[in-house]
């Protein structure tokens, strides 16, 4: 009998989906591949937080296998039998992976029959459903993010094994991003094989602030420049740029230079705005010149 998803994620049956999601993620970090290469029982156990998760993640599945147990991917072929058989009778009572009670009677030699054929039972074939999918936690710098990288994973095996993949991760991404990759997950009894889906993790940059599509960054200039006028520098991830600053522009001021910030996701050639925000730099040390200068400014009321 298969594992009850419940207790692999360690939560009671009436758990609320933030803690099935919590309890998934600290439990994923824990027995990541990555995190014990070469640990068997950790990569075994890995699968089976990824399908319990796939399930109880999804509410109408959380259905299925509180009712169903074992046997919810048939829920729909159980439920089409217990109509045409007009409701309870007088067979078996299933029970779920828990051995809790799934409801009405009914004829499990009839339902198994449907599902499978053969022996004089009603004929029909079995769907065979896609296995969960897998999730890989890939990070990446935000220039990495602005230019679309590539990265080589390990991606734990259907026997106990690790395998080799190379993924391309796009430009635009963000935290929380997930780019499926199809076919590359787990792989059913049969040879068809699941979906894996990396989520992306992008690291805070020292240079800009990202806000969606837009960055910020800020830009030290002498105090000489916003009081007369003039042009600055502006450093975008991809190119630099020149900024002329209008006579009087005061301090954290911001500028929107368009098409600087990072690329749409999936429409790379859209971009968001890098914002300039104008921070004065003034003299940490200043020398005798300068404070004479600065003594000119306050008797002038400046």
């Amino acid at each position: 009998m298969a594992k009850d998803f419940y207790a692999v994620l360690g939560v009671d049956r009436s758990a609320p989906d933030k803690e099935i999601k919590s309890a998934y993620r600290r439990l994923a970090r824990k027995h990541h591949p990555d995190v014990n290469p070469g640990d068997k029982a950790s990569e075994t156990l890995f699968k089976e937080i990824n399908a319990a998760h796939d399930v109880l993640a999804d509410p109408e599945k959380r259905r299925r296998y509180d009712k169903y147990g074992d046997n919810w991917e048939r829920a729909d072929e159980i439920e089409r039998m217990q109509r045409q058989r007009g409701g309870p009778n007088t067979g078996f009572r299933y029970t779920t992976t828990a051995g809790q009670d799934a409801g009405p009677d009914f004829d499990i030699g009839d339902i198994f029959g449907g599902l499978f054929g053969g022996n004089g039972r009603r004929g029909g074939r079995r769907t065979e459903q896609p296995p969960p999918p897998m999730e890989y936690a890939v990070e990446v710098t935000l220039e990495e993010a602005f230019q679309g990288t590539k990265r080589v994973i390990m991606v734990a095996g259907d026997h106990g094994d690790s395998r080799r993949l190379e993924v391309t991760i796009p430009p635009g991404v963000d935290s929380g991003s997930r780019v499926r990759m199809a076919g590359e997950g787990q792989t059913t009894f049969s040879g068809r094989r699941g979906d894996l889906y990396l989520v992306i993790g992008v690291k805070p940059s020292p240079h800009y602030e990202r806000k969606g599509e837009d960055l910020y960054t800020d830009v030290e200039v002498p105090l000489s420049t916003p009081v007369l006028g003039g042009e600055v520098e502006v450093q975008g991830i991809e190119k630099k740029v020149a900024l002329r600053l209008p006579a009087g522009t005061q301090n954290g001021q911001t500028f929107r230079l368009k098409g600087l910030g990072m690329p749409k996701l999936g429409q790379p050639d859209k971009h968001g705005d890098l914002l300039a925000r104008v921070k004065v730099k003034l003299p940490k040390e200043p020398d005798d010149a300068t404070k004479a200068l600065f003594e000119q400014l306050r008797e002038a009321g400046l």
